[in-house]
């Protein structure tokens, strides 16, 4: 996937408009980063990229970018 798709995917999860997601973001800023984004991250991981992601792994993520960090390589420039 690459770094353009998972952004998307993100909007998608937070039910933000296309394009919103740029990558520097704080997750706290974003109105929808919730438990229930947390959830969809993760099922949107595992249907898109085929990773399996525990929300422990999530815990310590700050900005967008973590979350990249978190895909193993998956998420391409």
């Amino acid at each position: 996937m690459t770094i353009e798709e998972f952004y998307k995917e993100v909007d998608s999860v937070l039910e933000l408009e296309p394009g919103t997601i740029k990558g520097n973001e704080s997750l706290l800023d974003l109105s929808g980063w919730d438990s229930l984004a947390l959830l969809s991250f993760i099922a949107m991981a595992d249907s898109k990229l085929g990773l399996i992601i525990k929300a422990a792994a999530l815990v310590n993520c700050k900005t967008v970018g973590d979350l990249v960090k978190v895909c193993e390589g998956r998420v391409k420039d």
